[in-house]
């Protein structure tokens, strides 16, 4: 337990310092250092501003898991987010985080089986973590009763205000035990969250954390949309148009880690997996040798790539899309460190659209689309690669030996088809297109939709009408995909499909290039610019 020190002195049980060991944890964040002495020590409402990223799940949820009772016949604790990506990763967290703790800790969201979920509640739960929505559902069926629940967590709480779940959160809140110890989070104070805490919580006191931007200027974020089949070919396409490529290939499980590993030195990378079945002394060789850079890619889990410090790293990769906007943030920070320009590329399928879309929103950040590179670019990049490398070596001292030999070669054959063989010798397949499978174009449609801010309104003497107009004409969407138009004095809210949102958003990106963005994602945008509603 050396590495837990820190943790060990904040009181916490052997079951939960075991289940910290096992995830891999070894010091409390800076939140963490607050909060959990704190509720160890007493049930303290408490307003905690963190953005995401600070571990704030672990800072409530260690000491509240230490406190909940086992085998109890009531709901114990309710944690409400904005969006079913969040309330899957909060529940996954707590659940690693329980150790043998007897706990049933599910979540509760829109798009999952009622039925099951009726099913589930009906078993007994001590935990759920739930979208307002689907709460307020099993309130009304009557198959969710929080009259004696002890804790209630709202996890962003100013995501589910700019999604417009305030009144539901306050209609949860009014049917809970007023007994409760209520914990509220929140990346921003806006007047509606502080009036929330106002009227729903008992002496709360405020904590606030600072955070250190890991999603720096210093980091290029792209996302490539693929089928699954075709993330090996995309990631080989990439690795291959970079000159130095030198990153970290993030996988969601050790048999994906081995699998992409395994294909990478297939194909001649010079890659390793690393994941929690690698023995400490393996793990440290890996380690060795690619911060030696005898390795130039490492295909890792996230909880074996904790630890992991090296300064010039230019490309992270998420082979697989992060689990949560923490998960992301750790994962690109490991880039554009000490000055130096890094890459962080995230690989989606056409369904995971909307877990992008909540990841940027979240971790307040843009990561742009790109398409993948076509194998003639790469080939033509290769080929300028190699004759840039010869032209170098040309104006350095050859041994004598070469020389020798490429007299030999001259006098025996045209110069021409001498330097040809010796390339085709050295190169061996390097530039043969059959190095490379076709990608597939046909995609399935990206389903869904997204809630923009436009930065006018009444006082610009915008109309709803004048502003479908506007953007119809500004973007080239049809009318009819511009839905839920709302127009206030100085800004306004539209709601569009997924794949118009995108095609708005890049319109008005180009141009406003150096600007302040005119057309934004509505809880990103609403945040940065101070919008209340």
């Amino acid at each position: 337990m050396e590495k837990l020190q820190k943790f060990v002195e904040l009181g916490l049980s052997d079951n939960i310092l075991q289940a910290l060991k096992k995830k891999g944890f070894e010091e409390p964040t800076p939140i963490q250092e607050k909060i959990i002495p704190l509720l160890m020590e007493r049930d303290q409402d408490l307003v905690g501003q963190a953005q995401t990223g600070t571990g704030k799940t672990a800072a409530f949820g260690i000491p509240i898991i230490e406190k909940l009772k086992e085998k109890t016949r009531h709901i114990q604790m309710l944690i409400l987010v904005p969006v079913r990506e969040l309330a899957i990763q909060v529940a996954e967290e707590l659940n690693s985080l329980k150790g043998k703790k007897k706990l049933q800790i599910i979540p509760v969201y829109g798009g999952q089986s009622i039925e099951l979920q009726l099913k589930r509640l009906r078993k007994g739960v001590d935990v759920v973590v739930g979208t307002p929505g689907r709460i307020l559902d099993h309130l009304r069926r009557g198959s969710l009763n929080l009259e004696a629940v002890s804790y209630v967590v709202l996890d962003e709480a100013d995501e589910m205000l700019n999604m417009g779940f305030i009144e539901d959160v306050e209609e949860i809140l009014s049917a809970t035990n007023p007994d409760r110890t209520t914990l509220l989070f929140s990346a921003t104070m806006p007047r509606e969250i502080v009036a929330v805490a106002r009227r729903h919580m008992n002496d709360y006191e405020k904590i606030a954390v600072k955070t250190k931007e890991v999603t720096v200027d210093l980091t290029d974020q792209i996302y490539f949309e693929v089928s699954a089949s075709d993330k090996f070919e995309a990631l080989c396409r990439i690795v291959d148009i970079e000159s130095d490529f030198y990153g970290l290939v993030f996988c969601r499980t050790k048999v994906d880690v081995d699998r992409v590993a395994n294909q990478l030195v297939d194909r001649g990378y010079d890659a390793e997996a690393l994941h929690g079945d690698i023995s400490q002394a393996q793990r440290e060789k890996i380690l060795n040798k690619f911060k030696k850079k005898r390795i130039k890619i490492l295909v890792a889990t996230d909880v074996a790539a904790r630890g992991i410090d090296i300064q010039d790293l230019t490309h992270v990769i998420n082979y697989a899309i992060p689990q949560d906007p923490d998960s992301y943030v750790h994962r690109i920070g490991r880039t554009g460190r000490a000055g130096k320009e890094g890459t962080a590329i995230t690989f989606i399928t056409p369904d995971e659209y909307r877990k992008l879309l909540y990841i940027q929103r979240a971790a307040r950040t843009d990561i742009r689309k790109e398409k993948l590179p076509p194998v003639k670019a790469i080939l033509e990049i290769k080929r300028t690669r190699i004759k840039s490398e010869i032209a170098k070596m040309a104006q350095q001292e050859i041994n004598g030996e070469f020389m020798s030999m490429a007299r030999e070669l001259l006098e025996e054959n045209a110069p021409e088809q001498a330097l040809a063989a010796v390339l085709k010798y050295a190169l061996r397949d390097e530039l043969d297109s059959r190095n490379y499978n076709e990608i597939r174009d046909g995609q399935r449609p990206i389903q869904g939709k997204a809630r923009l801010f436009v930065a006018r309104g009444r006082k610009d003497r915008m109309t709803k009408r004048k502003l479908v107009e506007f953007i119809m004409k500004r973007a080239g969407v049809e009318n009819h995909k511009i839905d839920n138009v709302q127009v206030f004095d100085t800004y306004s809210f539209i709601t569009v499909p997924l794949r118009e949102a995108e095609h708005i958003l890049n319109s008005f990106r180009k141009e406003n290039r150096g600007k302040r963005p005119f057309v934004e994602v509505a809880s990103k945008a609403m945040s940065r610019r101070g919008v209340q509603r």
